[in-house]
C-alpha cells in the first residue's frame, strides 16, 4: 500500500481517537484561529522535547490574538508572532512578522543528554505571510502561507502552509480542524536534524546530512467554549509526523509526535 496513504490513515486514526477521548471530558467547542476577536490569556501545553523526541514536556504558553490597523499579534496559528499586515482585498491579507523560535534544549531530552548532543538556542525569525479568509456557507475557512528566516542565519529558514476550517458551532461551543505542512531549507534542516563529522565523534551517532525539503505534516482539532461574555476556554489537539530527512535523522526517536494545549483567555 502507498506509504503516504498509510501515514494519512495513521494520523487520522490518532486524531479520531484523541477527539473521542476528549469528548468524554467536555463538549467540542470555538476555533480560535477562525475568528478575529481579540484574546489575551494563559494556557498549558504538552509537547515533545523536540520534533522527533520520545519525551513529552509540559509548559505554560500565552493565548494571544489581536488584529489592529495595521498591527497584529497571535499565538493561534501554530507560532507566537506579531507584526504588521494589510488587507489587499476582502478577506485577503499580507504582511511581515517577527516570530518566536523555541530552539532545542538538551536538558529536556534524556536521548540528547545521554549522547551529549548540543542544544539550539531560543531565538526569533522574520518573514512574510499571506492569509485568505472566507466563509463557505456556515463554514469559515482560513488559508495561511508563511515564510520564516531565523535571525541567526546559520539556522536557516522555514515555510508553513496551514489550512483551517470550522466544522461545528452551537451556542457557546464550536469546533474546527486544521492541517499544516512545513518545509525547511538545507541550513534549517541541517541544524536540527543533521550530524556533522565533528558532532559524530562527540556524540557517537553516525554522520548524517539533512537536506532541504518537507520536514513535517500535521492534522489537528481546535476547540473553545465561551465561559461568559468576557472569558473563553480554548485549546487544540495535534498529531504531527516527520518526513524526508527529518524522519531519517539519527536524532529522531519517534517520527510521530502529539501536541495538546488548553487555556483560558479574556475576550476583549
Amino acid at each position: 500500500m502507498n506509504t503516504s496513504l498509510l501515514v494519512f490513515r495513521s494520523s487520522t486514526a490518532v486524531i479520531r481517537s484523541v477527539a473521542f477521548a476528549f469528548g468524554l471530558i467536555m463538549p467540542l467547542a470555538a476555533f480560535a484561529e477562525l475568528s478575529n476577536d481579540s484574546l489575551l490569556g494563559l494556557g498549558l501545553r504538552s509537547r515533545p522535547a523536540y520534533d522527533g523526541s520520545a519525551t513529552q514536556r509540559i509548559e505554560m504558553v500565552p493565548v494571544v490574538r489581536y488584529f489592529g490597523q495595521p498591527w497584529f499579534a497571535r499565538s493561534t496559528q501554530g507560532v507566537l508572532e506579531g507584526g504588521v499586515r494589510m488587507e489587499f482585498a476582502p478577506g485577503l491579507h499580507a504582511g511581515v512578522q517577527l516570530a518566536y523560535e523555541p530552539g532545542r534544549k538538551t536538558s529536556e531530552s534524556d536521548f540528547l543528554k545521554d549522547r551529549n548532543v548540543s542544544g539550539i538556542n531560543r531565538g526569533a525569525s522574520v518573514g512574510l505571510h499571506g492569509e485568505w479568509d472566507r466563509d463557505f456557507g456556515p463554514m469559515p475557512i482560513a488559508l495561511l502561507a508563511r515564510t520564516r528566516q531565523h535571525t541567526d542565519s546559520d539556522l536557516g529558514a522555514q515555510a508553513d502552509l496551514r489550512l483551517s476550517a470550522g466544522v461545528y458551532r452551537g451556542g457557546r461551543v464550536a469546533a474546527g480542524v486544521f492541517t499544516q505542512a512545513t518545509w525547511a531549507n538545507a541550513k534549517s534542516a541541517g541544524s536540527f536534524y543533521g550530524i556533522t563529522p565533528s558532532q559524530s565523534v562527540a556524540t557517537g551517532l553516525p554522520t548524517f546530512g539533512a537536506g532541504s525539503g518537507w520536514i513535517f505534516g500535521s492534522v489537528g482539532l481546535l476547540w473553545s467554549i465561551d465561559l461568559s461574555r468576557d472569558w473563553i476556554a480554548v485549546g487544540s489537539l495535534e498529531a504531527r509526523r516527520q518526513h524526508g530527512d527529518a524522519a531519517r535523522s539519527p536524532l529522531v526517536e519517534h517520527v510521530s509526535n502529539h501536541y495538546v494545549s488548553a487555556g483560558i483567555a479574556y475576550h476583549f
